[in-house]
């Protein structure tokens, strides 16, 4: 888990996660929320779901990227 959370935090793991979370959250959030951007019904709730449709691909690309990392320095170990 420390492995992990060490490669997690580079500066170039978290810029792409960031770059990935902006492009894949945006286009999901328009996607799924659309009507109440346009309505102009954006309630308290809905801003809980946008967070996490920004937070999933950040995690996801996070986790990718760590995994790749991993692989490259020990390609035999594909635990982490």
């Amino acid at each position: 888990m420390y492995d992990f959370l060490r490669l997690a935090k580079r500066q170039e793991v978290r810029t792409r996660a960031f770059k990935v979370s902006l492009v894949v959250g945006s286009i999901l959030a328009l996607i799924n929320h659309s009507d109440s951007f346009f309505t102009g019904k954006l309630e308290v709730h809905h801003s809980f779901q946008i967070i996490a449709t920004f937070l999933v691909p950040y995690l996801v690309s996070t986790y990718s990227s760590v995994c790749a990392i991993k692989h490259q320095e020990n390609p035999s170990d594909n635990k982490l």
